[in-house]
């Protein structure tokens, strides 16, 4: 029990050191090429998104502790429910690399859509197990229905450059 209290930090921490490594690797394309983009006029801004991404890393990453701790540790009954939140942290954490890093928007799309899709299968394999857990998911889910729409307008409103041509 003295130790659970590690395992929560841990827990929560987590989803924030690929957060932190995609904007710290990032950073130079945020604030330049990002900005010239054409984007809808309902974006956030740019400020918006470190405060944003912290508070939901937070209640995902101490979600996923709860699940954790409720199923009993790494247990086989663990498997998909942390299996769902491990594939869908991963493809958050390569859709900064795939939009900023690349540039490649179509990438950074499909990558999103994908994430949608294992965002709610936790959020749907969780809702048994640990109600409170299920709860800090939804802001994160609503979240990424938002980045999903910013995603697709970026996508449509800018359409990619050919391999040579100069921005």
């Amino acid at each position: 029990q003295g130790r659970m209290w590690a395992y929560a930090v841990g827990f929560t921490v987590l989803p924030h050191v690929g957060g932190f490594l995609g904007w710290f690797i990032n950073r130079k394309e945020i604030t330049g090429w990002y900005e010239k983009l054409k984007k809808p006029s309902w974006c956030p801004s740019r400020k918006m998104f470190p405060v944003a991404w912290t508070v939901l890393y937070t209640g995902m990453g101490y979600a996923s502790y709860l699940i954790w701790n409720d199923l009993g540790g790494c247990s086989s009954k663990a498997l998909i429910p942390l299996g769902l939140y491990g594939a869908q942290l991963a493809l958050n954490w390569a859709w900064p690399p795939f939009f900023f890093g690349a540039r490649n928007l179509k990438m950074a799309l499909i990558d999103i859509l994908l994430l949608d899709c294992l965002a709610i299968g936790t959020l749907c394999s969780w809702y048994r197990i640990n109600k409170i857990a299920t709860l800090l998911l939804v802001p994160y889910l609503g979240w990424l229905a938002m980045a999903t729409c910013l995603t697709i307008r970026i996508w449509k409103d800018n359409p990619e450059q050919k391999p040579g041509k100069s921005e």
